[in-house]
């Protein structure tokens, strides 16, 4: 029996008791993550039915019996966009934003910003924006480096990492450290001859962590799938946007074992260790289920407007703990070692010199 095959009993959402309004010990974003939820569960949508006439908090009172049709198909999780994206971000910018929006169009000339100051790692962009020419790259010192493999990935602390941020919250632009290209800066997913942008935007800070490597020659040995052959990607949960190309120390909290089109794509739970939240989430039953219950959602629906199959999810769809995601963590950096050392076949990934 196929990975895939295994997996289809899983891909419906299950019952769920989710609140429509937050209490106030509720995460800065805990309301939108009820919202969502609630709006599937009460009507049995998918993400992409949403709501044309009403506002975002009325749209989850309404009565069950309104006709689906009268409804509009907006980009996924459009809910959320509405009641949470503030007017003018651009995933392009290598400042903190303090707004946001989902796009800006302008000509870059190269320019450079600091990456972080705790790594004195400082970032350089070339291109235009929304183009395939635009490029954000690493310096340090007098050095271009590589974000996947000269960043180190243990933070400054025990039981930390660095994580390097590649979209910004609440942007829509996909972007990826291109693992192909030298020094893999990071650029815009191209697919198809066309760039790559989510149809609505993703909520978190999302990223990866350097100096790890989903082996696409391995097998799970219960999920029996093959890695996605890209380092291990992160979702930073806390309260601020990042910017693309900061780099944050992160504290794990769990993580979940996403299918992708039959591929292992573990995506894993953190918390900057500077948000004022990191006090207080030190485990994956720390996060709110709203937060987890959103993030697992939008994971699954956000390829179907591209006509693509749900995503699904081993281990029945369950999160896994922090020591399990440090333990993934932990597996995925031996595999980059191995790839980095020549042990593994690199094919057509860019490793530099080891």
């Amino acid at each position: 029996q196929t990975c895939h095959d295994r997996l289809q009993q899983t891909t419906t959402t299950k019952s769920t008791t989710i609140l429509a309004r937050p209490t106030a010990a509720c995460h800065p974003t805990d309301t939108m993550h009820r919202r969502l939820i609630a709006s599937f569960h009460r009507r049995r949508l998918s993400p992409l039915q949403l709501f044309a006439h009403s506002s975002p908090v009325d749209a989850v009172h309404t009565s069950s019996s309104t006709n689906i049709n009268t409804m509009k198909f907006l980009s996924p999780l459009a809910l959320l966009a509405v009641t949470a994206a503030p007017t003018s971000s651009s995933a392009w910018s290598t400042s903190s934003p303090s707004t946001f929006s989902l796009r800006t169009t302008t000509a870059f000339s190269p320019r450079s910003f600091p990456a972080t100051i705790l790594h004195s790692y400082v970032t350089t962009t070339s291109g235009e924006e929304a183009t395939e020419s635009f490029r954000l790259s690493f310096t340090s010192g007098d050095s271009t480096i590589s974000p996947w493999h000269d960043i180190p990935l243990n933070g400054s602390t025990e039981g930390t990492y660095n994580a390097v941020i590649e979209i910004p919250k609440m942007t829509k632009a996909k972007m990826e450290v291109a693992t192909k290209e030298e020094n893999n800066p990071i650029a815009q997913d191209v697919k198809k001859g066309k760039l790559r942008d989510y149809h609505g935007p993703i909520f978190w800070n999302y990223g990866c962590l350097p100096q790890t490597w989903e082996d696409p020659n391995e097998e799970h040995p219960e999920l029996k799938c093959f890695g996605d052959n890209d380092p291990i990607d992160v979702v930073e949960i806390g309260s601020k946007a990042l910017a693309m190309g900061t780099v944050t120390e992160v504290k794990p909290l769990g993580v979940l074992a996403m299918i992708d089109d039959g591929e292992l794509d573990w995506k894993v739970v953190c918390i900057a260790t500077d948000d004022e939240l990191a006090e207080k989430y030190n485990d994956i039953d720390d996060v709110p289920a709203a937060v987890k219950d959103g993030i697992r959602e939008w994971f699954r629906w956000y390829k179907t407007p591209d006509d693509k199959p749900l995503n699904g999810f081993g281990f029945d769809e369950k999160w896994l703990d922090a020591k399990m995601a440090k333990e993934v963590i932990g597996e995925t950096h031996e595999a980059w070692k191995k790839l980095r050392s020549g042990e593994t076949e690199a094919g057509k990934l860019w490793l530099g010199k080891a």
